[in-house]
């Protein structure tokens, strides 16, 4: 018979680090990709895969999340079925959510009440496609008390993951979260280590026992990659689940995966949206990425006839945008957007409802939604000012807050 399945979708993060992007929305709601949300990716491969008890943990600046969740994301009528949140409470003391662990474990009353056989646990702020099912089949075909995702990544970027040994039956031997050292690499590959993708299956006995244990100690972080698993894989049987097995339906190859938790790799992947081979399949019917569009009509490009000044190249154009003779060059626009003429938009993200001016030029830039650059602006060309004028990260990304005038 098959086993019954939870899922629970960490939503609740801060995400400093993504700022001012998460100035006042949650992480997962930040856009992505023209039209998407990023919570839209992770929500899409369990309803893709036919998993429909899900419930997202929520906590800091929840509201655009909620919203969209409330516009997109409904699943009523069936018993069995559902979407919901559940916001920190202080279900279990005087004390919001203090980790991930402690999230769930405020949360054990929906898990005793659902008493499913196995419960998923998702970091909710990532960009993939994953079919949940063939994770869940590994874990039963090797009757594991917990079975961990991971992906190869390079050794230099393994000071933002947990990082893991395995043996010869993928059976977990060392778990080290966030090294500051030296880690070892993978066998055969000296310049990548195998990173934990934060997405768990737990035996629901398993998740319960350990839960209770870390919330008795005090010195504990109540955190899954700092607590709960470097204390676990000695003693009970942790398996990892190779990401790059995992088949999606009408998808050749899809283990790719972008934590997008910077603004490096948040630009980065929306750029992998533009390469000759998307990352992303966003065009596959058989893996849908769902999410919700507000009724705009078709994107209206206009150029004068006979001395076409204008050019669009390598780029993706939200519907109801207004393009007047500009250059757009690898870049993403998303829905609603008015572009004046003569702008030129290179290598940037230009969020919902937003009014780019004539004669703007933006070079790296990241505008977030409904903000309004004044004609004439130049963004991305002297660094120096413009370090002066607005939020550049370390690498010269520029970053226009959502709502900002600029220019005026």
């Amino acid at each position: 018979m098959m086993a019954s399945v939870l899922s629970m979708i960490l939503a609740g993060g801060e995400g400093t680090r993504l700022s001012p992007l998460t100035g006042k929305r949650a992480k997962p709601a930040v856009p992505f990709g023209g039209q998407y949300r990023i919570i839209d990716f992770v929500l899409s491969n369990f309803v893709n895969s036919d998993l429909h008890k899900i419930y997202l943990l929520t906590q800091f600046k929840s509201h655009s999340l909620n919203k969209h969740l409330q516009r997109c994301w409904r699943i009523a009528g069936l018993a069995d079925k559902f979407i919901d949140t559940l916001p920190a409470q202080m279900n279990t003391g005087n004390h919001w959510y203090r980790g991930t662990a402690d999230a769930i474990y405020q949360n054990l009353n929906q898990i005793e009440s659902d008493n499913p056989d196995l419960v998923c646990i998702f970091g909710g702020d990532h960009i993939y496609t994953m079919n949940v099912r063939d994770m869940l089949n590994y874990h039963e075909q090797h009757n594991a008390d917990l079975t961990v995702a991971a992906i190869p990544v390079p050794k230099e970027q393994a000071h933002h993951f947990g990082i893991i040994e395995i043996d010869e039956h993928h059976r977990m031997t060392g778990f080290v979260e966030k090294p500051k050292g030296e880690v070892k690499t993978i066998p055969g590959r000296p310049d990548y280590v195998l990173a934990s993708m934060g997405n768990y299956i737990f035996a629901r006995e398993c998740l319960i026992r350990e839960l209770e244990d870390d919330h008795a100690n005090e010195e504990s972080d109540h955190d899954f990659g700092k607590n709960i698993i470097p204390n676990l894989f000695p003693r009970a049987k942790v398996i990892v689940y190779d990401f790059s097995d995992n088949t999606v339906p009408g998808v050749s190859n899809s283990n790719y995966w972008r934590d997008v938790g910077t603004l490096e790799s948040y630009w980065e992947a929306n750029m992998d949206l533009l390469s000759d081979e998307p990352t992303v399949a966003l065009n596959n019917l058989e893996w849908p990425i769902n999410t919700y569009i507000p009724p705009f009509p078709p994107a209206k490009l206009s150029y004068k006839k006979g001395a076409r000044n204008g050019q669009i190249n390598n780029s993706m154009i939200g519907i109801g945008c207004e393009i007047q003779d500009c250059v757009i060059d690898h870049s993403i626009l998303g829905y609603n957007i008015q572009v004046g003429k003569d702008s030129q938009i290179v290598d940037s993200i230009i969020l919902p409802n937003s009014k780019i001016g004539a004669g703007v030029v933006l070079n790296r830039v990241i505008v977030d939604k409904r903000a309004e650059i004044a004609p004439g602006t130049k963004i991305g060309v002297n660094p120096e000012e413009d370090r002066k004028l607005y939020h550049v990260s370390d690498t010269g990304l520029i970053v226009i807050p959502r709502g900002a005038r600029v220019g005026f």
